[in-house]
């Protein structure tokens, strides 16, 4: 799991799915042959509008229509942005940006 947030995600779904049938609807297959499927729990609730609630998922229109990007926690995206590039050693990049920024104000 090299993915930010990927293991707090993994053990959300396994917490959420424990002793539970998963009902997947096979959707179609994305450009890597992999197949798409919604999936609901026993009780009807969407699993992929779960995990975004929750924070741990945003919404991919390609997939969704957007049906789940109203869910997203505030700053969901930038802090999946932040997280991956704190993990790929990115931020100093970041810092850079923020140091021209702020020349920028001085200057003006």
């Amino acid at each position: 799991m090299n993915h930010p947030y990927g293991k707090k995600a993994k053990w959300a779904l396994v917490s959420l799915c424990k002793g539970q049938k998963i009902r997947a609807e096979v959707t179609e297959q994305d450009t890597h042959g992999r197949t798409v499927a919604k999936c609901y729990l026993e009780d009807g609730r969407d699993l992929s509008a779960e995990m975004v609630k929750l924070g741990l998922a945003i919404d991919w229109p390609k997939f969704s229509g957007g049906k789940y990007r109203s869910m997203e926690m505030p700053d969901a995206r930038k802090k999946l942005w932040l997280a991956n590039a704190r993990q790929n050693g990115h931020m100093g990049l970041w810092k850079q940006y923020e140091a021209k920024q702020a020349a920028r104000k001085l200057n003006n």
